[in-house]
């Protein structure tokens, strides 16, 4: 599989080189792309003197912005087939990736969700609760069973890149993201991961992503 990495990060300094060093070790061969979401720390340098190719914002415009960039970039820049998305903190395990890879060679899928289990884990409460009543809502919205709509560890092959585009520049973008997706008859498969929770920093404003994710969800457009 001809196969990109591609992290969106904010302030991801201390977390990258691990995370790039794991990565390599699961896909040697897999080309590792970092969107600099217009970090004030040093992100991008220890993304890039860790081997990745490296794409800067001069200021910070919100996860949605940074995965568009990066798609744009993969559509235009590089001959990988498919693309892996995966957050900068270390909640997405790089372990996961061959349970990605497996899925969509047996499902043929176009794209693989991380699908991470609720009960019994160390998922916040708070967070098991909007991920089932947003999975269910976007289920409801695109008619096929959303098992995790809020996953960013994402396979998705390059064809979807070039009929999908968002304008979120937020969270909420990876919602209008499947939306638009199945919209569009893309086949979706799901791949189980790890739930992790740890001390990392989020900058998921909850209120104002809630909205935006409704906004989005009854977008007639979308």
């Amino acid at each position: 599989m001809n196969l990109i990495v591609m992290i969106p990060a904010y302030r991801a300094e201390r977390t990258l080189p691990e995370l790039i060093r794991r990565v390599r070790g699961v896909m040697p061969d897999a080309g590792i792309l970092v969107v600099d979401d217009g970090s004030p720390d040093a992100t991008a340098i220890a993304a890039g003197t860790n081997g990745a190719t490296v794409l800067r914002h001069a200021v910070n415009k919100g996860k949605g912005a940074a995965l568009q960039t990066g798609f744009d970039y993969i559509r235009f820049h590089t001959p990988a087939d498919f693309v892996l998305t995966m957050d900068a903190d270390l909640q997405h395990l790089p372990e996961d990736i061959p349970n990605f890879i497996e899925v969509q060679k047996e499902m043929d899928a176009d794209i693989v969700v991380g699908w991470r289990q609720r009960k019994g884990t160390c998922m916040p409460f708070h967070r098991r609760m909007s991920n089932t009543i947003t999975s269910a809502l976007v289920g409801i919205r695109t008619g096929i069973r959303i098992k995790d709509s809020q996953c960013g560890f994402r396979l998705i092959r390059k064809i979807v890149l070039e009929k999908v585009f968002t304008v979120s520049s937020g969270y909420e973008a990876e919602t209008e993201f499947l939306i638009k997706a199945a919209k569009r008859g893309f086949r979706f498969a799901w791949a189980p991961v790890q739930t992790v929770y740890g001390e990392e920093k989020s900058y998921m404003t909850h209120w104002k992503t809630t909205v935006k994710f409704i906004e989005v969800l009854f977008k007639e457009n979308a």
